[in-house]
């Protein structure tokens, strides 16, 4: 549903409880219904959002983002039966700010020569949304400098 799977989305959703859940896809309506109260899409990811902004104010600076980019499907890691990967892996980024490592993890999927159905699963659900509301209540940057480590 959010359009991509990066640190702010595993990180609100992934940490909510099945209630929290309900509450993020509801933007706030409903605790205990998820399917009979989806939120409008930049509602749920502006929740998703906010959601994970409150463990970031938590936790502090405690917190090291990774996201392993292999085996990218357009469907949600929830899924049972996802659709198969049609896009090469493009490895591992980490970052202490989870705005400026989303922006990078989007860049590249736009970058690559294969990225064109992950493209169309985040324009189709607004996800770049999530990274520019993030920004804007403070979570982080959406700038960033790539540097590459090498193995040698």
């Amino acid at each position: 549903m959010a359009g991509l799977g990066g640190a702010i989305k595993n990180m609100s959703i992934g940490i909510a409880s099945s209630r929290g859940k309900t509450l993020i896809h509801s933007a706030g309506k409903s605790a205990t219904d998820i399917w009979n109260n989806l939120a409008e899409q930049n509602d749920f990811l502006e929740s998703m959002v906010e959601a994970a902004k409150a463990i970031a104010d938590d936790r502090g600076h405690n917190i090291v983002y990774i996201n392993v980019m292999n085996r990218l499907s357009i469907d949600c890691d929830c899924s049972s039966n996802p659709t198969e990967p049609d896009m090469h892996d493009i490895g591992i980024l980490a970052s202490l700010d989870p705005v400026a490592l989303d922006k990078a993890c989007i860049d590249l999927v736009y970058a690559a020569p294969d990225g064109q159905s992950l493209i169309a699963r985040i324009e189709a659900q607004n996800g770049v949304h999530t990274i520019e509301h993030a920004e804007k209540i403070g979570m982080g940057s959406l700038k960033y400098e790539l540097v590459e480590l090498s193995n040698g």
